[in-house]
C-alpha cells in the first residue's frame, strides 16, 4: 500500500490555482453526499450550489480537471468522485500523527472522518508520561520522546499539532526535522517552518472573532433600520469630518 511518504499530490505539477484546490474539497463533499444518495449526474449550477460556489467558478475548477461534464446531462457523480479524490491524493493511504493528546487532541482522534477520506492515524503523541500507553480512540498513546522514531517507523508527512501554543514551535521543528512535510495545526500560534513545508492553521477563536464581527455589524444594520437612515447632508458630513469637525478621522494614504 502506498503511504504518503513516497507520494505527493499531483496538483502543483499540473499548475492547478491554490484557491481551485481548496475547493476541490467541498465539491468531494457535496459529490459524496449525492453518491451515497445514488444520484448518477448532477449539473454544474446543483453542484454548484451545494458546495457554496457559483456555476462559472466550478466549470473553471473542473477545467483544470480535464473534466468538462456532457451538455444536457452534466457530470457522472462517481467518476467526478474518482477524479478529484485521486488529484487531492485521497486514493492514497496517508498516515498521520496527532501530537497533544488533550480535549481537542482525543477529539480529533476520535473523528470518524479519517479513514474513509484517505487518512489513517497512525500515531498519538503526547508529553505527559502519565499518557504513555492509555488508549484513545483505541489506539495507545505514546510518549515524545519517541517522536522521531514514530515518524520513521510509520512514513509518516502529516503531522497534526493540537498542544498547547508555548509547545508547539518545538514539537514543529522536530516534526519537520524527522521528515514531517505538511502540518495541520491547530495551536494558537504561528509557526516558522521552512521552504518546502505546507502548514495550514486552524484557529477556532478566530473564526468565532470573524463570526462576532457579522454578528456586530448585522445588530448595528438593525439599529440603523430602526431608527431611520441619516439625511443625505449628515451622511456626507460624517464621512468628510472627523472628530473636531475639519480634520478626515483618516487621512488619505
Amino acid at each position: 500500500m502506498a503511504t504518503g511518504r513516497t507520494h505527493r499530490p499531483a496538483t502543483r505539477s499540473r499548475g492547478i490555482p491554490e484557491a481551485t484546490v481548496a475547493r476541490l474539497p467541498l465539491y468531494l463533499r457535496a459529490l459524496t453526499a449525492l453518491s451515497e444518495r445514488s444520484v448518477p449526474t448532477v449539473s454544474s449550477e446543483e453542484l454548484a450550489a451545494a458546495a457554496g460556489v457559483n456555476s462559472a467558478k466550478l466549470r473553471k475548477d473542473f477545467s483544470y480537471l480535464g473534466s468538462y461534464g456532457t451538455r444536457g446531462v452534466g457530470y457522472d457523480v462517481e467518476y467526478l468522485v474518482y477524479q478529484i479524490s485521486r488529484e487531492l491524493g485521497l486514493t492514497q493511504d496517508w498516515p498521520v500523527v496527532i501530537v497533544g493528546i488533550g480535549n481537542l487532541g482525543a477529539a480529533l482522534a476520535n473523528y470518524g472522518g479519517f479513514a474513509s477520506r484517505g487518512f489513517r492515524v497512525a500515531a498519538l503523541i503526547d508529553a505527559d508520561p502519565a499518557m504513555a500507553g492509555k488508549p484513545v480512540a483505541g489506539i495507545p498513546v505514546q510518549h515524545t520522546d519517541d517522536l522521531e522514531k514514530i515518524i520513521k517507523d510509520n512514513g509518516v508527512s502529516i503531522g497534526v499539532i493540537a498542544t498547547p501554543a508555548g509547545a508547539a514551535q518545538q514539537v514543529c521543528d522536530r516534526l519537520v526535522a524527522a521528515g514531517v512535510t505538511s502540518i495541520l495545526n491547530f495551536a494558537p500560534t504561528v509557526l516558522s517552518v521552512p521552504d518546502g513545508v505546507d502548514v495550514r492553521k486552524v484557529d477556532l477563536s478566530i473564526e468565532l472573532q470573524i463570526l462576532a464581527f457579522h454578528e456586530q455589524r448585522k445588530a448595528g444594520e438593525e439599529t440603523a433600520a430602526g431608527d431611520g437612515a441619516l439625511p443625505a447632508a449628515t451622511r456626507e458630513e460624517s464621512a468628510d469630518q472627523g472628530p473636531d469637525g475639519d480634520v478626515p478621522a483618516v487621512m488619505p494614504a
